[in-house]
């Protein structure tokens, strides 16, 4: 793990202890969201944003308290432009990965979701200027395969109702995490607080969410206790407890290190979907896993960001808004 060396920084073990933790509880996601949708009887196809809206206004109540000490500190403009960035694609990354589930099976989706340092990689590219090396191609190319053979086993089984519109589902929500990622490093490098960081960005994806199921004929009320208890557990856990731990260890270790270690999530995911809802995909799909999973960690072998310092694109770059 690459380890940045920092005034007060935390030891390696501490950054490896956050981490585990935060992928234990990212993990639960999947199976929290699978027994939501079980306790109601719309469809998850449309109740898949109220879980999404509800993960991210429940977070966001969580953190109100902090917006005292927000507007005390009067953050940077350019802070609060890349936060406020963050927050729109995260909610674009569980509106798109909370819906795949829908589709596809908790294997399939977490897998997929969890491409992040394909993507990572190949935006350092353009946002960084890191030309991937040839072993990084052959990562993406193992990686390819191994999702084509995701798709094709994950329609020989009844779990997947649509898988190809479930996996590309899955495909984009890994996309819009990458940029997520990426995002939040950009605006704590600007001097937010990760807490401070945290609270601005899932405010503002549960501000773009919440009206999203009043056009589908959906609301929040009128559930029960059941269900809300399962949505509060999703805000608190792969959420609060989830996100927030990897978006702390970001701050110590690159991007493309914290996506690498997320490749533990889909393990955990389908090791807990196969106990508790007998989910077992094809043998068609493991083997796509698994390539899926080699080709991402060969991509990743070696971090692709670089230094803060480096030259990048910076859409609130001090150049171009010097009144922040």
């Amino acid at each position: 793990m690459s380890f940045s060396e920092q005034p007060n920084s935390p030891s390696r073990w501490h950054v490896s202890l956050i981490l585990l933790l935060g992928i234990a509880a990212v993990s639960t996601a999947a199976i929290l969201t699978r027994f939501a949708s079980l306790s109601v009887s719309a469809s998850l196809s449309g109740f898949s944003l109220v879980i999404a809206a509800s993960r991210m206004g429940f977070a966001a109540l969580l953190l109100v308290p902090l917006w005292r000490s927000i507007l005390k500190n009067r953050p940077s403009g350019a802070a609060w432009r890349w936060a406020i960035a963050a927050g729109f694609v995260l909610a674009l990354h569980f509106a798109s990965w909370i819906t795949s589930l829908s589709y596809t099976s908790i294997a399939a989706s977490t897998t997929l979701v969890t491409t992040n340092p394909l993507w990572v990689t190949l935006l350092s590219w353009w946002w960084y200027g890191d030309k991937p090396r040839l072993l990084t191609w052959l990562g993406i190319g193992i990686a390819l395969l191994g999702s084509s053979f995701i798709g094709f086993g994950s329609q020989a089984t009844a779990i997947a109702t649509n898988p190809l519109l479930g996996n590309a589902l899955a495909l984009l929500g890994a996309m819009t995490a990458s940029f997520y990622f990426l995002l939040g490093r950009e605006a704590q490098q600007r001097g937010l607080s990760l807490s401070h960081y945290a609270a601005i960005a899932y405010t503002t994806a549960a501000i773009f969410l919440f009206p999203i199921p009043f056009g589908l004929g959906l609301g929040y009320t009128g559930y029960s206790a059941q269900t809300y208890l399962y949505l509060l557990l999703i805000a608190l856990i792969p959420q609060l407890v989830g996100h927030t731990s990897l978006n702390w260890a970001i701050r110590w270790v690159s991007p493309t290190q914290v996506a690498l270690t997320i490749l533990l999530e889909p393990v955990f995911s389908s090791v807990l979907a196969v106990i508790l809802f007998k989910e077992i995909p094809s043998s068609l799909t493991w083997l796509g896993i698994a390539l899926l999973l080699l080709g991402v960690g060969v991509t990743a072998f070696r971090p692709a960001i670089a230094p803060p310092n480096s030259k990048k694109r910076d859409f609130a770059s001090d150049e171009n808004h010097k009144g922040d």
